[in-house]
């Protein structure tokens, strides 16, 4: 009997090939969108079933169209910077985004170290590497070098997306530990796309993956490297 699921990375859905899937555009960790948004996630779940009702498989790998719902918080982006100022460096170059990044990197570490200890755990370390390899993978990726991945089990686009995972995790984690509470993950986000190096990195990269000869880099510019809700920036870079 078909079974469906929901899923958050496209490409190891397509790889895995269930009887039925849907894709959606949403934060890891969210495949229903907001907490506590039931008519929103009813939706999704409708969506999910409605694929057991087909019979035009074997295989059926669907897209949901509808991007999750902003959250909705009076707290602003105001405080969100970092007692001793992240600096802003123009990148001329690619190979200056290692540089620009490490230099976010030393201010936002003790940031870091706090959510650690705060939360008992961190939910960075799936590609095996610490932040300044991950770094130096990516933008090694960003001037060609297509053979950057020294990992045999992983093809070079599931080692882009665990590279970039947990360096977006590492972030973010390092963020919300800043004094004065947490700011809504959309703020968040907005954030790491808008204002750091490596969000920058993140946004140049896909062009160069989309286009790679490369087919599991192509799928993951695709299916994740830059989520829905901050495309619109890939027009400025």
């Amino acid at each position: 009997m078909p079974t469906t699921s929901i899923s958050l990375v496209r490409e190891h859905t397509a790889s895995i090939r269930p009887p039925r899937a849907l894709w959606v555009s949403f934060e890891l960790g969210r495949p229903f969108g907001l907490p506590n948004d039931a008519d929103f996630q009813r939706g999704v779940l409708r969506a999910g079933l409605s694929l057991l009702e087909r019979d035009d498989g074997p295989v059926i790998l669907e897209d949901y169209p509808i991007d999750a719902p902003k959250e909705t918080s009076d707290e602003a982006m105001e405080g969100l910077t970092c007692p001793i100022p992240l600096p802003k460096p123009e990148i001329a170059s690619d190979s200056d985004f290692v540089r620009s990044i490490l230099a976010e990197v030393g201010p936002l570490a003790p940031w870091y170290q706090l959510a650690v200890e705060s939360n008992g755990r961190t939910s960075v370390g799936v590609s095996g590497n610490d932040i300044e390899e991950n770094v130096r993978f990516l933008a090694g990726l960003l001037e060609g070098d297509e053979t950057a991945s020294d990992d045999g089990d992983l093809s070079l686009g599931e080692r882009m997306r665990v590279a970039t995972e947990d360096v977006r995790t590492w972030y973010f984690e390092a963020a919300g530990a800043r004094p004065g509470g947490s700011a809504s993950s959309q703020a968040l986000a907005d954030w790491f796309w808008g204002e750091t190096a490596a969000g920058t990195l993140f946004l140049r990269l896909h062009e160069p993956c989309a286009a790679s000869e490369d087919a599991t880099l192509r799928e993951a510019a695709k299916s994740f490297l830059v989520p829905r809700a901050q495309q619109h920036r890939l027009t400025s870079i």
